[in-house]
């Protein structure tokens, strides 16, 4: 045993349970049984699982498995919680799971929506503003017209320099 300052107790007291403990415990618990199955009180689930155990595996434990939930151990079994953040899986039939992808859209990510809807605004923009319902294809269409207008007017111009030039060139 140390003698220095820091000494650990950890394991000092340590008992254990010696075998003829252990078995008077188990043959106590086999009486108890005996006395259940005599009068009639089987409601005990330590039975009901070791009934199970001992038989023969059937469909039978399969689907009394289904019907009945297991018996949660200790505390957790009279304390009933629910916890909105665990996800329960739910098992799909695949016959279900056929009928569930053609009938429904595939779920997009916020991101993937805002995409879409962007692409589908710059689509319907670019239409309007090739029929020149926009106010900048309004603007565009005028400006458009003032230049037409003005290189007419600077043809027009144009011409008549023209035909001036002839006329003084004829009358030389």
């Amino acid at each position: 045993m140390p003698r220095g300052k820091y000494t650990n107790h950890k394991g000092r007291n340590r008992k254990f349970t010696s075998p003829e403990e252990l078995e008077e415990q188990r043959k106590q618990e086999e009486l108890k049984k005996k006395w259940r199955k005599e009068h009639g009180d089987e409601s005990s689930s330590e039975e009901e699982s070791e009934g199970n155990k001992s038989g023969s595996d059937d469909s039978d434990d399969s689907e009394s498995d289904e019907d009945h939930p297991t018996k949660a151990k200790g505390v957790s079994g009279l304390i009933e919680v629910e916890n909105p953040n665990r996800v329960v899986k739910k098992n799909k039939k695949l016959s279900n799971l056929n009928t569930i992808t053609e009938g429904e859209k595939p779920q997009l990510s916020r991101r993937e929506r805002e995409e879409i809807e962007r692409q589908r605004a710059a689509a319907a923009y670019q239409k309007a503003h090739a029929e020149g319902k926009t106010d900048q294809a309004r603007a565009d269409l005028a400006r458009l017209a003032i230049i037409r207008q003005q290189r007419e007017e600077a043809a027009k111009r144009r011409e008549t320099e023209k035909t001036a030039k002839e006329a003084t060139t004829k009358k030389k």
